[in-house]
């Protein structure tokens, strides 16, 4: 049984990012969410924000553990299935990610003991200000997260020096042409998708009665914020297809399944993009609007997949439908958000229940949206890992492919068990409600940033993870 190491560590790389992407894409919203929170608990004293801030704290912390924890493998990744590439770009990306250590990471450590275990111990307003920070380190951590990456998409201020790159300008790497978009739309991304859990969570409990207070306004505000950010996303994500055409356009003709340059061209709704044949079965398309909306004007000229030999074509189908469902979603949560602000400003937001019923089912569609649209991102650049600088087959590190495979079918075990657990917490949790007033400070202070999920999995189980290691009387 032969092994192909490139498309291996392609499928690991694949694999555990995008179990990854998910939980800091929600932390970002979260940490937000609970700033907004206790800023309102400040202002108002009204008790219902500061048992919604502490209810969603717990789930943060457990996204923010489970996070952690699936991003340590992809660090160690670079350095065991991509040695070529590590040592190609080191020079550019290594800087970034220790920029985000230093900045980000840092400050999330230092505010994140407090924002978790300072709940009765230390004032609001140092609360707040800790909570508020995390938020930042957070949103600080994709800023560089997303500047290496933009940087690999559209690379600017280096130069090649005897086949590695070299920086020249910092500025330019750092806000390579690809990354203000890019940031914009990955942060709203990361707001829309907690605005959609949130909304589910506050429907489910309306539909069921309970905790009421505390679910109108998990309702109010995940309308309110889906109603602004669903549309923005929406010219965000334009703007940023009109980037990506000028610097990556066989991206967008795989997005659009266009195989032969046009003007005036159309617009695809549905079609089964065939890479062998070159066109695309059951076709429906609207003339026209594919120039409209990839230039703005009805005779557009937009590129092809044949303007480039076949080898040099990203993956079209998966591209193309993975395309659609981002769209999709993107169009279904504006209609959800525009509909709950009406039904908000007539009264009925609470009382209509077919409203109520499907947001409650809802809550993955953010996250969903979040992976269909990395996968358009990476796969839309093949067969570059540097687009235009370096091939993904060159960026392998000379490992066999069985070695690969191997640490694949490990890290499907290890990852499935984390998710599993993590997602048996937060149901928990969710299951428990934001109920209670203010909770006694804990017993014992944790000293380490993982145990920050420890008194969450507490609640969630009923159990004392320390309880079973407590030595028996008289034993040693």
């Amino acid at each position: 049984m032969e092994f192909d190491p490139v498309l291996l560590a392609r499928i690991q790389f694949a694999f555990t990012i995008s179990f990854h992407i998910i939980f800091p894409a929600f932390t970002i919203g979260l940490s937000a969410f609970v700033t907004v929170l206790l800023l309102l608990w400040l202002k108002t004293g009204e008790e219902k924000f500061h048992r919604l801030a502490r209810f969603w704290t717990k789930i943060f912390a457990v996204s923010f553990a489970m996070g952690v924890v699936s991003g340590i493998v992809l660090s160690y990744q670079f350095g065991t299935n991509w040695s070529r590439f590590s040592e190609f770009s080191g020079n550019v990306i290594g800087p970034l990610i220790g920029y985000e250590v230093l900045t980000a990471f840092y400050l999330e450590a230092t505010f994140l003991g407090i924002m978790l275990f300072g709940w009765n111990r230390v004032p609001p307003w140092l609360l707040t200000l800790a909570s508020g920070l995390v938020a930042f380190g957070t949103a600080t951590s994709a800023f560089w997260i997303l500047s290496a990456n933009s940087w690999m998409q559209t690379p600017a201020g280096y130069e090649i020096r005897d086949g590695i790159a070299f920086p020249l300008d910092w500025l330019a790497i750092i806000f390579n042409p690809s990354f203000p978009l890019r940031l914009a739309h990955m942060l709203t991304a990361a707001y829309l998708t907690t605005a959609v859990v949130v909304l589910a969570v506050g429907a489910r409990y309306v539909l069921a009665r309970q905790y009421t207070e505390e679910a109108r306004t998990m309702l109010r505000m995940a309308v309110g914020m889906i109603a602004v950010t669903a549309p923005l996303q929406l010219v965000i994500g334009d703007l940023h297809g009109l980037n990506t055409l000028h610097h990556q356009p066989m991206k967008v003709a795989a997005m659009e399944g266009n195989w032969n340059t046009a003007t005036s061209g159309h617009f695809v709704i549905f079609g089964i993009p065939s890479q062998s044949a070159e066109k695309n079965y059951l076709e429906l398309a609207i003339p026209y609007a594919g120039s409209l909306v990839l230039t703005h004007t009805w005779d557009g000229k937009y590129p092809g997949l044949t303007d480039v030999p076949p080898e040099n074509r990203p993956p079209v189908a998966n591209v193309f439908f993975a395309f659609r469902i981002m769209v999709g979603i993107g169009l279904l949560l504006i209609a959800t958000g525009l509909f709950g602000a009406l039904l908000w400003w007539r009264g009925k937001l609470f009382t209509t229940r077919w409203y109520l019923t499907g947001t409650s089912y809802m809550w993955p569609l953010g996250f969903i949206a979040i992976l269909a649209g990395w996968f358009v991102t990476e796969q839309g650049r093949q067969p570059w890992l540097v687009y235009g600088l370096l091939k993904t087959a060159d960026g392998i590190s000379p490992v066999p492919g069985a070695s690969v495979f191997g640490t694949l079918i490990l890290f499907i075990f290890v990852y499935g068990a984390v998710f599993s657990t993590g997602v048996y917490y937060i149901n928990r949790l969710i299951a428990k409600g934001p109920k209670g007033s203010l909770a006694a400070a804990p017993a014992g202070l944790p000293n380490r940033p993982i145990s920050a999920a420890e008194p969450a999995a507490r609640e969630a189980t009923g159990k004392d993870p320390g309880k079973s290691i407590k030595p028996k009387k008289g034993g040693r």
